[in-house]
Formats: structure tokens, C-alpha cells, sequence
């Protein structure tokens, strides 16, 4: 087991495990550790702790110290910098006619870099950008290219749920979200209603896709040949909320009914999967593969 303290550098952001040595440090106290990127300003999230050796990256940096009141006075400076070193960019930007959107600056604390995040459609050349700026700064200059979920987390706003977006509030890292987690939880497949400020699919989906994908094993699977009675028929959607089994049936006068039966009143003759293909996946097809990342 190795002894730990949890340090995050901006809110929302990841975190990363420092060792504490043998400073009295607790939760909230800002922190001043070294990184891969140099010397960096923050706050500790999780308390010392021990946690297995398989969780950490080795070789684990020492916190150098608990931040000073020059040290957070400092932090707060280069927030101001970092405000006007955006205006800057943003200039030299169009100057250059670059196809690129500024999203953010960051100072390291020590000073020694100051790293612009941009989005765009494709790669940029951004060469000679970054010789104009190091003239203006007079420090190492660094471009680095972000996806549309990250600049979603930096700028924030509000989800269509009318919340503060999650991964600019509480979700450390993104994880993989997919068309088939709409579908398992029969939502509609219209990119419009299943796709966030980022313009790709809603990470809450993956809150509730382990409950669904729990109930869905214990039903019936879609295709499969279910008997009721002296009749045998094939499934054709499965309401795992409701735990409904829906069939399509014709009636006495010849017509095509959707009927509902509780799994407990059938026989599976013939277990089945089928790809269910609905309406909406086949009209935004193309849509849906644009916001499925």
C-alpha cells in the first residue's frame, strides 16, 4: 500500500494522486506540486490515504509544499494574465486567418509556459502563430487541440435538463458513450434529444445503462419465439421498465395488433436476438453517427 493525498487542478478536472510526506495536509488546503508540466498550483479533494501500489503512477512526486498566501496571490495573477494573454491569441488568430476556435489559457503556476486549448474542424498550421506569440510572451508558447466534450467542460452551461453540465460540475473523466445505450433504454433516437451542448450523445446515458443492461437479461431478448396458450409468436420490443413483452398479433377481423404480456405469462419456445432497427435510427442515420464518439 502506498500513502497518498488526491490533487486536482481544475474544478471538475481529473485526480491525481501526489505523496503528502510528512506534511499535516487535509482536505481542501491548496497544495503546490510538480508536474509533468512543471511547477502547478492545486487543491486537495481527497485526504491522505492508502491505496494499492497498482493504483498509482510511478514514480509518485512529493507535494513540495502547502500553498502560501504568496502562492495563492500568485495563482490569482496569472488568472488575470491568462484573461488577457485570450484577447491576445484571439487577435493574433485573425490575423493569421487561422480556421480555429480559442477556447482557453492556462499559466502554469512557475510561469515558465503558457499552454492555448483550441478546437477546429481539422489540423491547423499553426507555426507561425506560435512564433508571434512566443515574440509577445517571451516564454514557451504551447497549442494544444481539444475535443468539442472538452471544450463543453470548459465553458460550461446548462444541459437539457436544465442543470449545470455534468462534466463541468462533477465527472472527472468522460467515458465512452454509445447509440446502443439509447436504444437498451428506448429513448428516441433523434439526435436532437439525445446529444448535449457538445453536440455529442448525453453522458448521463451511461448512468443507468448497468440497471438496464440487469433487467434486460432477465427478460426475453428481441426475435425471441414466445408461446401463450396454443400460440406461438415473435417478440418484437421488450419494455424493460414496465418488464413488458410486446407482440404483434392480428385479431379476430384480420387486422395487426401490438399486444403486451408479463414475462411470467409465457413460454420461450426459441431463444432469439435480433437487431432491432427502428424508424428514427434508419432517418438520422448519418446524424447519429456524427454524435456517437
Amino acid at each position: 500500500m502506498v500513502t497518498v493525498v488526491g490533487v486536482r487542478f481544475k474544478k471538475a478536472g481529473k485526480i491525481y494522486y501526489f505523496d503528502p510526506g510528512d506534511l499535516p495536509i487535509k482536505v481542501g488546503d491548496k497544495v503546490i506540486v510538480e508536474t509533468i508540466r512543471g511547477i502547478e498550483f492545486g487543491e486537495v479533494v481527497v485526504g491522505i490515504k492508502e491505496v494499492p501500489e497498482e493504483e498509482i503512477v510511478a514514480p509518485l512526486k512529493k507535494v513540495i509544499r502547502i500553498a502560501t498566501e504568496e502562492d495563492i496571490e500568485h495563482y490569482y495573477e496569472n488568472k488575470k494574465k491568462e484573461a488577457q494573454a485570450f484577447e491576445i491569441c484571439l487577435k493574433k488568430i485573425e490575423e493569421h486567418g487561422l480556421e480555429m476556435n480559442l477556447v482557453d489559457v492556462e499559466y502554469t503556476f512557475d510561469n515558465t509556459k503558457v499552454i492555448f486549448y483550441f478546437t477546429a474542424e481539422g489540423r491547423v498550421d499553426f507555426r507561425e502563430l506560435v512564433k508571434d506569440l512566443a515574440s509577445v510572451f517571451r516564454i514557451r508558447i504551447e497549442l494544444r487541440q481539444i475535443g468539442v466534450r472538452d471544450e463543453a467542460k470548459i465553458i460550461g452551461g446548462l444541459g437539457p435538463c436544465g442543470r449545470p453540465l455534468c462534466c463541468t460540475t462533477f465527472l472527472g473523466e468522460f467515458e465512452p458513450v454509445s447509440i446502443k445505450m439509447a436504444k437498451d433504454q428506448n429513448l428516441s433516437l433523434n439526435p436532437a434529444k439525445i446529444s448535449g451542448l457538445c453536440g455529442r450523445l448525453m453522458c448521463c446515458l451511461k448512468y443507468e445503462q448497468e440497471m438496464y443492461e440487469k433487467l434486460r437479461a432477465e427478460l426475453p431478448k428481441v426475435g425471441s419465439i414466445i408461446r401463450v396458450g396454443d400460440k406461438e409468436m415473435k417478440i418484437t420490443e421488450v419494455d424493460v421498465i414496465r418488464r413488458k413483452l410486446k407482440v404483434k398479433m392480428k385479431n379476430v377481423e384480420g387486422i395487426e395488433i401490438i399486444k403486451e404480456y408479463d414475462p411470467e405469462e409465457v413460454e420461450v419456445v426459441e431463444e432469439r436476438e435480433e437487431e432491432e432497427k427502428t424508424y428514427e435510427e434508419e432517418l438520422f442515420k448519418e446524424d447519429l453517427e456524427k454524435i456517437e464518439e
